[in-house]
């Protein structure tokens, strides 16, 4: 595995050497920014850095102990979706290259609010329209496990980079599963909250509904400590009115709360077979972790979701309305305001491997002009109703199932068009299409088959909660993770 032979990889090792006068934020933000200048040539992780990383590491390192923020001194790096001021953003695209924002997205925002220093801009494909790292602005990216493979998407460079010890922790973003999927394939747990609970300004929309951003870092306690800083209502994006309602109430650590014991003892997890698909590395991975959960503690009682193909094919909605959302964005935005999806996708200003963006230029101008979409409004909430109601008659705390039914793919199958975006088996949709929380928690390693010689590949298991309950989430997937590492 290619991975930086000095930092750290957890947020709470970091601020305990800096308190203990071991370190200086300079000196990690240095560390991390001669990690990259060393790896980032072999994995492309990359789209841009932030020049003043260092001077940020200075003021920090000049704060007094009751002025540090609870990220502080942390780098992190943005996924290319979501705007930085001051720092090239270009969403995956070519046609975008020279945009450099004058604003902070919200959430880039809290976290240098907290003490966070942002290192740079992380690969991702364009618009956020694949599983794979496949960009006009940046071609491909490479997997810290094995070179020769893909990341994954749509958070492709957040995923390797985090992975091979770049920066501690990285913000993704996920529609479909951008979050969970690359977490999956780099050995990260990624958390996609319900939508809402995050702000979106300042992030390029795909799916807009369902769109979100989130952590991908190296253990579940580094996501809950960010989770603790950027969720949160922002007037700016009112589907963060949701945070009224939230069950996590008013407590100023809700997520560190609800992790402080992790155990799985007395949980009851829903096991949905008919989603873990047939690639054997996979499988005896999946085997051996449930028996693992079970002997932590844990109920595992079989689960089924009537007719789940159909739901998950009915109720995606990137044909109707990542056209129309896309360009809502750029006609939002001056410096953009003259770019059309359509036409970057007509004068080939994108990466000839984005079958899904193929799909969605052919969609309706406006999401409203499309016939289907009340029906498929309409099946989303049966499909909603049908897996709450598993959850409610079974007493579940979550449901799991693999992340993904494959291992990381070899980057030559992805440009060969062996896997495709529309065809390719991520259950990640699962979670998105519901509009529920979920994360993607390391559970083991595997053997690709077709390629008995290659490295270990990570597996991950994604663990379904239910709408603005992430607290029980994360409690689940603290337990798994503990379960996990004690074998």
């Amino acid at each position: 595995m290619l991975t930086a032979s000095d930092g750290f990889r957890s947020i709470g090792e970091a601020q305990k050497a800096i308190s203990g006068g071991k370190t200086t934020v300079k000196a990690i933000v240095e560390q991390c920014l001669k990690n990259i200048e060393e790896l980032d040539p072999k994995l492309n992780a990359l789209t841009a850095i932030n020049k003043q990383a260092v001077e940020d590491a200075e003021k920090l390192d000049r704060l007094d102990s009751a002025q540090r923020g609870p990220l502080f001194g942390i780098p992190v790096l943005v996924k290319d979706q979501i705007e930085t001021a001051g720092i090239a953003t270009a969403f995956g695209s070519k046609a975008c290259k020279t945009y450099i924002p004058e604003k902070d997205a919200t959430l880039v925002f809290k976290l240098k609010n907290a003490g966070a220093v942002v290192l740079g801009k992380t690969t991702m494909p364009d618009w956020a329209a694949s599983w794979f790292s496949t960009s006009s602005l940046s071609e491909t990216t490479k997997n810290p496990h094995d070179l020769t493979r893909d990341p994954g998407g749509s958070s492709s460079g957040s995923g390797a980079g985090v992975a091979a010890g770049l920066a501690i922790a990285a913000i993704g973003g996920d529609t479909g599963g951008s979050i969970r999927l690359p977490s999956s394939f780099c050995g990260l747990v990624g958390v996609r909250v319900t939508p809402g609970r995050i702000s979106r300004n300042g992030m390029s929309a795909l799916v807009q509904p369902q769109d979100t951003p989130g952590p991908m870092t190296h253990t579940v306690e580094d996501a809950a400590r960010i989770l603790d800083v950027i969720v949160g209502f922002d007037e700016s994006d009112p589907e963060t009115s949701v945070n009224a309602i939230s069950p996590l109430g008013k407590s100023a650590t809700p997520f560190q709360d609800a992790i402080a014991q992790p155990s799985l003892e007395g949980r009851r997890l829903g096991v949905l077979r008919q989603a873990f698909g047939t690639n054997e590395g996979v499988l005896r991975v999946l085997d051996s972790t449930l028996k693992t959960l079970q002997d932590s503690g844990a109920t595992l009682v079989d689960v089924e979701i009537s007719d789940l193909e159909h739901y998950k094919t009915f109720t995606s909605l990137y044909v109707t309305r990542s056209k129309s959302d896309i360009n809502d964005f750029l006609a939002a935005r001056s410096e953009l305001a003259h770019l059309k999806i359509e036409e970057l996708h007509a004068s080939g200003q994108y990466h000839k491997a984005l079958d899904l963006m193929n799909a969605f230029v052919k969609g309706p101008s406006s999401y409203m002009h499309d016939t289907h979409y009340a029906r498929q409004l309409t099946e989303q909430t049966k499909f909603q109703r049908m897996v709450a109601s598993i959850y409610a008659k079974s007493e579940l705390d979550a449901i799991i199932y693999p992340t993904c039914q494959l291992l990381a793919p070899k980057t030559k199958d992805i440009l060969n068009y062996r896997h495709t975006c529309l065809g390719y088996p991520t259950n990640t949709v699962i979670g998105s299409q519901l509009l529920f929380p979920a994360a993607s928690v390391p559970v083991g390693m595997a053997k690709d088959h077709e390629h008995p010689d290659d490295p270990e590949l990570p597996v991950g298991l994604e663990i379904l909660g239910l709408p603005l309950r992430e607290e029980s989430l994360m409690a689940v997937a603290a337990g798994v993770e503990a379960a996990c590492k004690r074998t």
